[in-house]
């Protein structure tokens, strides 16, 4: 009986240390599996770092207006008569805009200018008597007087009757008309808007920090979006003076508008083209990722990668050196990694960034894809839809 509970026990004990020998071992396998399993490459695009030229530009947003335009209104009061324009109608300088009942001004028009015939008549007269000896020289100095009063009166009257008179004061676009025949109209009244539409002037701001690198006659573009200028022009004034408020400077462009298709009061993009610059390194903005410890780029290196305790912000000629020094058929085999590299950021133009320390010219910078990147990430490269090439296009 003892022999049997013997065997019983030495079985059960057996049986419990194969168990928790195959546990533990089990554990292991699995830790050593997992430690040394490779995670799969991640998809990344890439660009090339190739210093290039950067025309720097400032942008800046503005608003559209007529280089001439007003609103019109009479000098006079009066019946309105005939009105001369429709909406939207071309007219030229000096047409007739707006007619007032004139009837009474003609009438006194014709009897001052019947007066001033008859003065000048009568100093005709005087003139001819004291050349003859028989007239007084007062009475030529009195007919003289009176000749130039009645003249000085039709040259009034004939003012007066001109002011009946609404005439287009430069040649543009009418706008609607507010008024209607038979109204009164009293002066102060708007009678419709005229725009020379030709040519616009643009008014925008730009920041005091800019303010040196303005100058008249610089040309500039103009656009509804950022993504697309369709005018030309150049700048033609600006203010001397920074607004202490906003620290803007307020300039003024002159834009051709040939097919009309800017309109006063719109808003439109406004970018300053500034002289061309070489040897820029500019790479797509999406290429830079921004955190609390500065901005930084992904860089595709060849081989092994950086542990992640090795300083990332550190230059990467010595890896490119490395990777050079080995046969093309080896670095084709060589697995790729990502190593991640803090840079310094300067301007900004469209979808670029001028990047001025922290990358060399070779080295491939990931574009898109860095969400899912971290130190040390295998990653493969594919080309086919890249954020590069629409950096580029613009």
């Amino acid at each position: 009986m003892i022999k049997r509970l013997v065997l019983a026990i030495i079985f059960i004990a057996l049986v419990c240390g194969g168990l928790v020998g195959y546990n533990l071992f089990r554990d292991r396998a699995i830790k050593e599996y997992f430690a040394n399993m490779q995670q799969p490459a991640l998809t990344v695009s890439t660009v090339t770092v190739d210093p290039s030229k950067w025309t720097p530009n400032i942008e800046a947003i503005g608003s559209a207006n007529a280089s001439e335009g007003v609103d019109l209104t009479v000098e006079v009061a009066g019946i309105i008569k005939k009105i001369g324009f429709t909406a939207n109608q071309r007219v030229k300088q000096g047409d007739v805009l707006v007619q007032l009942d004139d009837s009474i001004e003609k009438a006194d028009l014709a009897a001052a200018q019947a007066d001033a015939t008859l003065n000048e008549a009568n100093y005709k007269r005087a003139q001819t008597l004291r050349t003859q000896g028989v007239g007084a020289i007062s009475n030529v100095d009195t007919t003289r007087a009176a000749m130039e009063s009645a003249q000085a009166q039709v040259a009034k009257l004939q003012a007066t009757l001109d002011q009946k008179r609404l005439v287009a004061p430069f040649s543009g676009t009418i706008g609607i008309p507010q008024i209607d025949i038979g109204q009164y109209l009293t002066p102060g009244n708007v009678v419709a808007t005229l725009q020379n539409l030709d040519t616009m002037r643009v008014d925008f701001t730009v920041p005091e920090q800019s303010l040196s690198r303005l100058k008249i006659g610089q040309p500039v573009q103009v656009g509804f979006t950022d993504d697309k200028f369709e005018f030309k022009g150049k700048i033609t004034g600006i203010d001397p003076k920074i607004d202490p408020a906003t620290r803007l400077v307020s300039v003024r462009a002159q834009v051709q508008n040939p097919e009309g298709k800017l309109n006063p009061g719109q808003f439109v993009q406004v970018r300053i083209e500034l002289p061309v610059e070489d040897n820029i390194v500019a790479l797509p903005q999406t290429t830079v990722v921004t955190s609390l410890y500065g901005d930084y780029v992904f860089v595709v290196r060849p081989g092994k990668p950086k542990p992640e305790n090795t300083p990332a912000a550190t230059s990467s000629t010595a890896a490119n050196a490395e990777a050079d020094e080995k046969p093309a058929d080896e670095k084709q085999a060589e697995p790729l990694f990502v190593d991640q590299v803090f840079v310094k950021l300067g301007r900004r133009s469209r979808s670029l960034v001028e990047v001025t320390s922290g990358l060399s010219d070779g080295d491939v910078v990931v574009t898109a894809g860095q969400n899912r990147l971290t130190q040390g990430a295998r990653v493969v490269i594919d080309n086919t839809v890249n954020p590069a090439d629409t950096a580029n296009q613009q």
